[in-house]
């Protein structure tokens, strides 16, 4: 039986950062390899990113080695990023829309606004609506959205269970007018995601 995973960074679990200098290098290395396992393409221009502890953790002493801003620094980013951490029975993405060319970009996301009520997740014939995290909106005033959005996904555990299902057929995007775009996730994103459940 495998172990549940972890849904919370505690401040024991932060590193001190001149023994996080020594293992930098190589433990970027290694989430170089679990970021891999976790990643989507849907539609050309948007990348979802699904976290877990293990992301969170990294990110938490990247921003704490680059901003040296010491002990006063880690509850803000405890604060910020364990939200991000899936709870057992969800999902949770870093969804960014990744275009380059500025002009192009404010186009793009003009058309946009109020995409992070449109992302699902689809197995068979459930689909699992995301909730978009409430830190800020996401959307602004004129409509455009944000190129980074944080957005979860609560499973029922029937729904789980069907994603547990060596094989199944997921398929994850947006119903927005503008960027209906979906793609199906590979079984060994499947297999990766899967344990994010407890």
């Amino acid at each position: 039986m495998t172990a549940c995973p972890k849904h919370e960074i505690r401040r024991d679990d932060i590193m001190d950062m001149a023994a996080y200098e020594r293992i930098r290098v190589e433990r970027r290395r290694e989430l170089v390899q679990i970021k891999r396992q976790r990643r989507l393409e849907v539609g050309p221009e948007c990348l979802f990113h699904f976290e877990n502890y293990e992301t969170m953790s990294a990110q938490i002493h990247e921003m704490l080695y680059i901003e040296k801003g010491g002990e006063a620094q880690i509850a803000d980013e405890l604060a910020a990023y364990n939200p991000l951490i899936p709870n057992g029975r969800e999902l949770v993405a870093t969804v960014m829309f990744e275009i380059d060319e500025p002009a192009r970009r404010h186009a793009v996301l003009a058309k946009l606004g109020g995409i992070e009520e449109t992302a699902v997740v689809r197995i068979g014939g459930e689909t699992i609506k995301g909730r978009a995290e409430a830190d800020v909106d996401r959307t602004n005033a004129a409509g455009k959205a944000s190129s980074v959005q944080f957005i979860h996904f609560p499973f029922t555990d029937a729904q789980v269970a069907a994603f547990r299902a060596p094989g199944a057929e997921i398929l994850v995007g947006f119903t927005h007018p503008h960027y209906g775009h979906m793609a199906v996730m590979p079984e060994g994103v499947r297999q990766a995601l899967a344990k994010d459940f407890d």
